[in-house]
């Protein structure tokens, strides 16, 4: 998708009521947009629930939160977090003896990153790897969340899951060149995309930004069925950057922002929303 679509107005009209539920799938690290969500919600009387993606050990394994940071998290959050990790994207995941892709990045330098290869079947291993356990953990989740939701609320699940850059040291010098820099320091957004390096970021950043509003959808879906049938109503809602808007010809488009790769997540994580739609799902 690539139309243009403002919200020129914020709606007066609310839905919401003291007993629904406001589910937020994304984490609190800071404050951001997800915070105004959060307390539009709170003064409507809304039951706040929330996710953690997760931590990381010293070996990189994905670990649940200790006691303390969960009591922290739900304090940022103002309610109650399901500690079942939900991190999002391959980067890190591989099957059982095999290297991970940021592993297999771990040797890439400034002066060859654009002619280093990678076996893309081994990444696609990883990435299948990385999405069951998503998906598995996600329906994990969606089944604690499903006790806390009453027959008849209405329920709005706040999609706000972004990212995908894998952590490798080179890449921050690359990025600098490629988003930034002018000159002698310029470097073309097309030598990243064209690269094994840029079409592997680009599939993790579907991982993460689009692919995850699906496994959501589907992971809630004993949720959206019990609570539709006992009179209430749930909206899904995912949050992507348009950039600018652009006259071409009669009509208002959009553009990503310059050099913002993530765009292509966005324009699929629409796409993920408006084949929700066509189902009969309010996903937007």
């Amino acid at each position: 998708m690539t139309e243009y679509k403002a919200l020129r107005h914020i709606p007066n009209a609310n839905l919401f009521r003291k007993g629904d539920v406001f589910v937020l799938f994304g984490e609190l690290f800071g404050r951001g947009y997800a915070n105004g969500l959060i307390d539009e919600a709170r003064n409507a009387g809304m039951t706040i629930l929330g996710i953690t993606v997760g931590r990381r050990d010293d070996n990189g394994a994905l670990r649940a939160l200790t006691p303390e940071e969960h009591a922290e998290a739900e304090a940022k959050l103002g309610g109650r977090i399901v500690n079942i990790p939900l991190m999002a994207g391959f980067d890190m995941d591989a099957p059982e003896g095999e290297q991970n892709p940021t592993e297999m990045l771990s040797g890439i330098t400034l002066k060859g990153w654009q002619e280093d290869k990678l076996d893309w079947d081994k990444i696609e291993r990883c990435r299948a790897a990385g999405v069951q356990r998503f998906s598995s953990s996600a329906q994990a989740v969606m089944a604690e969340i499903g006790k806390l939701v009453p027959d008849g609320a209405n329920v709005f699940f706040a999609h706000t899951m972004a990212g995908g850059i894998p952590k490798i040291k080179a890449f921050l010098a690359i990025a600098n060149r490629i988003y930034k820099g002018r000159g002698d320091r310029f470097m073309s957004s097309r030598a990243l995309l064209e690269s094994d390096l840029g079409k592997l970021i680009l599939m993790n950043f579907d991982e993460v930004s689009a692919n995850t509003l699906k496994h959501l959808i589907d992971a809630s879906a004993a949720i959206r069925a019990r609570v539709e049938a006992t009179g209430g109503q749930v909206r899904y809602t995912a949050y992507g950057y348009h950039g600018t808007e652009v006259l071409i010809g009669d009509d208002y488009l959009w553009q990503t922002y310059t050099n913002y790769t993530q765009g292509y997540a966005k324009m699929r994580l629409e796409s993920v929303a408006e084949a929700a739609w066509a189902k009969g799902i309010s996903a937007t």
